[in-house]
């Protein structure tokens, strides 16, 4: 069996591909996996996640914050933003002081 990317070598290596071609991570990106067991679904793919557009003040591990992070997973975005509120958040600690 030839490769399915060369054409040229003979298949050693999953997805159907030669020695050379599946050490190429350009090549192997275009080649899914095709083995029953291989991890599938969000978070295991060649994707590079964008940033979110704003973040959130809810607190983590709320219900609020559960949501957002589901929406986020299902846009393919990053899941946590790099201003979210966070348990140390002084802006948070005085709200729930006053």
């Amino acid at each position: 069996m030839l490769c399915r990317h060369c054409q040229h070598a003979t298949v050693s290596r999953p997805r159907g591909l030669c020695w050379a071609c599946f050490y190429k991570p350009e090549v192997r990106a275009l080649y899914p996996s095709t083995s029953k067991f291989a991890r599938h679904g969000l978070g295991t793919g060649q994707f590079i996640p964008t940033l979110p557009a704003f973040p959130t003040n809810a607190t983590p591990g709320s219900p609020e914050k559960i949501a957002i992070l589901q929406q986020r997973a299902l846009s393919r975005q990053e899941l946590f933003h790099p201003h979210d509120a966070s348990f140390g958040c002084p802006a948070r600690t005085a709200a729930l002081a006053g």
